[in-house]
């Protein structure tokens, strides 16, 4: 911004705590203003003020008493930040009139005063600042535009400056009268000859953050970036442009992270204007948002663009209106309309451009998700339809949460490019004595010959699908039909169908999808042959992906059902390497009592295997910040897979048996109810960067709770936070002790 100002106001700070180019770096607060009139045309200088400033917490470090000779009986009966303010907008205007000039710029020796202590305190205060420190000039960047050949701008200081113009060291004592006349002697000699330099460019602050949209092909320098961890889970990008509060975010620089679940995980990326605000922002490392401390490193633009990058041309038109407030609606009935939508949200908070304002989030073949985002023109509106936040539409009730433009890029993007149906990753292969696979089990194949049907009426039967599939019938292999149950052993309205040939199950997906049975359109993908099979073994099917098995073997010695029947051992599939979490220190492994050519794996005594061991099915859908997750945990009870490991034909095969806690600091969580889940304490520890194979609930020899629970951080650090922060809080009503491990 060009800078036609009169005069320069020369300004010094100093804070309770570290100083000079550490300023701010320790959030403590302002105790000394300094300031100086220097008048651009005639080359005068006016009375020094010097002011000083009553923080809330009466307390200076000894690195501030020694740098700056204050006491507390300095600042004890000083005025507050703001009163202090206002007295020094009202003294400069007053002697800038007086000296017949109509305008003025704060000139500072480096951002520090302005950007690191200044703002950041406000901020925290919630003062509002006067327009005049909104903007300033670099003493050392006007430097080095006279003298190029002096050293960087970071090295710079004042005394070496005056050196280098043969202008004699300050020799002065008093803290801030000292940097004054300094700065005032420098700004005089660069206006004379040989320097004749003009003040013609002026820094500013911006005084809020413009959210935007952010292209997947615009480049974005890596050194402008950085990663915010330990936010709390509500925070919005407002709340993190005013953790930053001082330095310039770029437009849209404020990505917030998602988990797998779609869930806030507690960090976001932020991207900076240009270098130098970037290395600020590190600066402010452990600084503080409420009663959390942040955590800020270094990130690249790639990140970056992973998270808030976008190419859907309908988001950008969505997002094209500035200045607008976000909300995210999670829930909604899959038949919901924007009337409804907008007639749910009520005339008391209008949607910006009625059904423009809208935007659904849908799956790649057009099925809706249940979210949705809105948007509204003012902070009012916004809350209003916070209110509603659990109220009833149809016959959900819906969620709401604040979002920000990059939320929306990145829930787009997921689910634009998620697959109807994901393959896992190849796993490696545990030799484990089980029963031989029922010839009616197909064996895991990658070869797309199968298809998926959802959303069958919950009576119908194999006649029914063989009456729906028409004349395909004749291509689906002997017994290739299968009937997916929930854990209730009830029909989960999906079934598999195994075809002759990948060929044919691509006709059968394509003749098929959306027919009528009984009244309902069927849904007809095409999937593989592992893929149906890890659901029959008891997986997952999720709408991003397959979970693996949970794998529970209910019987502790073998059922006479099965005795009888001689078996080879036999490769274990990939499905069953998946277990759940076990107790952390499970009953040892028996003695086998079978010769090893005949050793079996223990199964339920049902008559039929393949239908009843624990085949589910679950509906999946990302979810927002402490909203129920629809993710199943199974923690199965001690003792569980015990006979499994009877005789292990590899040490790979013991350890398969249970998951213990992953390398990091362990923390004992005691007193918890009963009926607590891994997703009831993940959103305990909400922003702690948990997973949930870092949560290990203990259970007592009956398979129940034992009301404690095992958490692995991810490094002491944070372990030691969280008992810190969260020990003695209410969890559903209980009081929760937590205990460090390590």
């Amino acid at each position: 911004m060009a800078s036609h100002s009169d005069t320069l106001v020369v300004f010094f700070g100093a804070t309770a705590g570290a100083n000079g180019g550490k300023l701010g770096s320790d959030e403590r607060e302002i105790i000394l203003l300094v300031w100086q009139i220097v008048d651009l045309h005639e080359k005068k200088v006016g009375k020094l003020h010097k002011c000083f400033v009553k923080p809330d917490t009466l307390e200076l470090t000894d690195q501030c008493k020694e740098e700056t000779g204050l006491t507390l009986e300095d600042i004890v009966d000083a005025e507050p930040l703001d009163k202090v303010l206002e007295q020094i907008q009202q003294s400069v205007s007053s002697e800038v009139k007086r000296l017949g000039r109509s305008s003025y710029t704060l000139l500072v020796n480096g951002p520090h005063v302005i950007r690191q202590a200044l703002h950041p305190e406000a901020s925290k205060k919630n003062l509002v600042l006067p327009e005049c420190f909104f903007s300033f000039v670099d003493l050392r960047k006007e430097f080095l535009k006279c003298c190029p050949n002096a050293s960087s701008v970071p090295k710079l200081t004042l005394s070496s400056m005056l050196d280098y113009v043969g202008l004699p060291a300050e020799s002065e004592e008093t803290i801030g009268v000292r940097e004054a006349n300094s700065m005032v002697q420098l700004t005089l000699c660069i206006l004379d000859e040989p320097y004749n330099h003009k003040f013609y460019c002026a820094e500013t602050v911006n005084s809020k953050f413009d959210s935007g949209t952010c292209s997947k092909t615009e480049p974005v320098d890596s050194e402008t970036v950085i990663r915010a961890r330990g936010l709390p889970w509500q925070s919005s990008d407002q709340d993190i442009a005013r953790f930053f509060k001082g330095l310039n975010i770029a437009k849209g620089g404020v990505a917030l992270c998602l988990n797998a679940q779609g869930r806030r995980n507690g960090e976001a990326l932020v991207r900076f204007i240009n270098a130098e605000h970037r290395d600020l922002a590190l600066e402010r490392h452990k600084h503080h948002m409420g009663s959390r401390y942040i955590e800020v490193y270094k990130a690249t633009g790639e990140e970056f663009l992973k998270i808030a990058g976008g190419t859907s041309n309908e988001v950008a038109q969505f997002l094209s209106k500035e200045n607008q407030v976000i909300i995210r609606m999670r829930g909604l009935p899959f038949t919901a309309t924007t009337q409804e939508v907008l007639s749910f949200l009520g005339p008391e908070s209008p949607v910006t451009d009625g059904a423009e304002g809208l935007l659904f989030v849908k799956y790649p073949d057009g099925r809706p998700t249940g979210d949705a985002f809105v948007l509204f023109s003012c902070e009012e509106y916004a809350q209003n339809a916070l209110k509603k936040h659990k109220q009833i539409l149809g016959k959900r009730y819906i969620e709401l949460f604040r979002s920000t433009a990059a939320e929306v890029q990145q829930v787009l993007n997921r689910y634009m490019s998620t697959p109807l149906i994901s393959t896992l990753p190849p796993s490696p292969i545990v030799p484990l004595p089980v029963l031989s696979t029922p010839p009616f089990l197909p064996t895991a194949s990658s070869t797309r010959d199968c298809v998926r049907l959802r959303g069958l009426p919950y009576t119908a039967g194999i006649e029914d699908i063989l009456e729906f599939m028409g004349d395909h019938t004749v291509d689906i292999k002997t017994h290739g039909v299968h009937m997916v149950l929930n854990q209730q052993s009830r029909p989960s309205g999906d079934a598999f169908i195994q075809m002759k040939s990948p060929d044919k199950a691509f006709l059968v997906a394509q003749k098929c999808h959306k027919k009528t049975m009984k009244d309902r359109y069927v849904e007809v993908f095409q999937c593989s042959t592992e893929e149906m099979s890890i659901v029959l073994m008891g997986g997952t099917l999720n709408r991003s992906g397959l979970s693996p098995p949970p794998c529970k073997l209910p019987c502790l010695s073998p059922p006479t059902a099965y005795a009888a029947f001689p078996t080879s051992p036999a490769i274990l599939s990939e499905a069953a390497l998946y277990q759940p979490p076990l107790l952390a220190a499970p009953r040892g492994p028996q003695t086998a009592v079978h010769s090893p050519a005949h050793a079996l794996a223990y199964y339920p005594p049902q008559p039929h295997l393949y239908m009843n061991m624990n085949m589910n099915y679950t509906a999946y859908y990302p979810s927002p910040p402490v909203s129920p997750s629809t993710v199943g945990y199974f923690a199965a009870p001690p003792g569980a897979m015990a006979a499994a490991v009877a005789a292990p034909a590899h040490p790979a095969a013991a350890a398969a048996s249970s998951v213990l806690p992953q390398p990091g600091a362990l923390v004992r969580m005691q007193g918890l109810p009963y009926n607590t889940g891994v997703k009831d304490i993940l959103s305990f520890f909400q922003g702690y960067q948990l997973q949930p194979d870092a949560v290990l609930i203990l259970y007592n020899f009956s398979g129940q709770c034992s009301g404690e629970a095992l958490i692995t951080f991810p490094n002491e650090d944070t372990a030691r936070r969280a008992v810190a922060e969260r020990s003695g809080h209410p969890f559903y009503g209980q009081q929760i002790h937590l205990v460090f491990c390590n």
